[in-house]
């Protein structure tokens, strides 16, 4: 049985880059376009998003986080998906 993911929380709320994973994850999980865009970095954030109602996030793995080195921090994640008709999973390595 997939687990909810947990609902966002603030921005500001996010202790660590594995929590801010966590909850950018549970928004597309919940097609929140809005908190994806404000948690995303301003030299990268498109002007919008489009997330495909088809698709579901059902699942994440943090593969690692370690601590972080000054002012950035990694989160290797794997995050799987499902359409009806397909199925996969994300894996990448993102920098905060």
């Amino acid at each position: 049985m997939a687990r909810t993911p947990e609902p966002p929380v603030a921005h500001a709320d996010v202790a660590t880059a594995e929590h801010l994973m966590r909850s950018r994850f549970a928004a597309y999980a919940r097609h929140d376009a809005d908190y994806v865009l404000r948690t995303w970095h301003p030299g990268t954030r498109p002007d919008s998003l489009d997330l495909n109602d088809d698709l579901q996030w059902v699942a994440l793995q943090i593969v690692d986080a370690p601590e972080p080195d000054g002012d950035h921090a990694t989160v290797h994640f794997r995050a799987s998906w499902r359409s009806s008709n397909e199925r996969g999973v994300l894996e990448e390595r993102s920098t905060f």
